[in-house]
């Protein structure tokens, strides 16, 4: 018997319905959720009795952990290139379909949203957190890259925070989500039945969001913002380092240490790779970004750090991992600059769906 798919489609009158339903693994990606995201949209949207689409999940406290890490792990095990990069072909090709997706999109997220949750949710037309709303892209700590549209949207935050969240994988909560406009709006989550039956019902979503919108308070991020912008302006890692550890004698001290230490931690490939991300990103579109998304994660797929990320974290329960090279300083700049530039074959293409204009 087969595994259920972990995630339905209901029409509840003019609404399109998802609900993300795999709770005991944390509502993680697999290639078929995303495949199967895709074909909905794609038939929602030309239907006429379809208003808009609200997604949903089971979980009382997760709402998307992203990617599957466990079927990663064991693909990476086989040695099962080809289907890790089918995996990612997969989720790239709907963060595409969701951007270009012109009905009302609107995912009411009251838990942790990380990764590839990210990338089913952000870019839509609106996206909803609860009191329980927390963002984190956490991938440079398996070894792996903040993608999914990372690349597009993280340089374009306010500021450098872009950047310091893509290195750190940092969580925040909804106020500073609300702030650096990663979601529309801020409405306790004992509201979301009322905007579900409102979508179903036809109700103008606009209207009704902005006026069940409260407001999230001020966040943890803005007393450290000048922190932030001062130390992830720079322009190589090794440089970020050296700010952070020069603001350990001033009023920032314990954050610049904290924050050190958690970047001392993290693979130092996939450090240089995302702050390159961050600096390249910002010229790009939605479509280049991805598309060199999936080069890059071709090419990292088959790294060591990228095995040995994940299972750290899954077969080691949370291990330190072992990276190579073990510090920034012994990166190859000049490698890192050919996973950039460097094709592979069977890149990422992204057509516009006819029926969409």
């Amino acid at each position: 018997m087969s595994e259920p798919l972990g995630i339905t489609f209901e029409e509840h009158d003019r609404a399109g319905v998802v609900t993300l339903d795999r709770p005991a693994r944390l509502n993680a990606l697999t290639r078929q959720m995303f495949e199967a995201l895709t074909a909905n949209y794609r038939r929602w949207e030309p239907a006429s009795q379809i208003y808009g689409v609200v997604m949903e999940s089971t979980h009382p406290k997760v709402f998307c952990s992203g990617g599957d890490l466990k079927v990663l792990n064991q693909w990476n095990h086989d040695r099962a290139v080809d289907k890790i990069r089918e995996f990612y072909r997969s989720a790239y090709t709907h963060v595409w379909v969701l951007e270009k997706f012109i009905r009302p999109n609107v995912p009411l997220i009251n838990g942790l949203a990380f990764g590839g949750g990210i990338g089913i949710s952000l870019l839509g037309t609106h996206c909803v957190a609860g009191e329980g709303y927390r963002f984190a892209m956490p991938q440079v700590g398996i070894g792996f890259l903040p993608d999914i549209g990372g690349t597009y949207f993280m340089p374009r935050l306010f500021g450098w925070v872009g950047t310091y969240l893509a290195l750190t994988g940092a969580e925040i909560g909804p106020a500073d989500a609300h702030r650096l406009r990663l979601v529309s709006h801020y409405i306790p989550s004992s509201y979301f039945g009322v905007i579900k039956a409102a979508l179903a019902d036809n109700h103008p979503i606009d209207r009704l969001l902005d006026g069940l919108h409260q407001d999230p308070g001020e966040g943890d991020l803005v007393r450290m913002t000048p922190a932030i912008n001062r130390v992830f302006s720079a322009s190589t890692v090794e440089e970020i380092l050296e700010r952070l550890d020069a603001e350990a004698d001033g009023p920032f001290e314990d954050w610049a240490k904290q924050t050190a230490a958690t970047l001392r931690q993290k693979s130092p490939t996939s450090l240089k790779i995302a702050l390159q991300q961050m600096l390249r990103g910002k010229s790009l579109s939605l479509a280049e970004a991805l598309t060199l998304e999936f080069r890059l994660a071709s090419h990292i797929v088959t790294m060591a750090d990228f095995r040995e990320g994940i299972d750290a974290k899954i077969v080691g329960k949370g291990r330190a991992p072992n990276w190579a090279p073990e510090t920034v300083a012994a990166v190859d700049d000049s490698s890192i600059e050919r996973l950039f530039e460097t094709p592979v074959d069977g890149e990422l293409e992204l057509n516009e769906p006819e029926h969409i204009f």
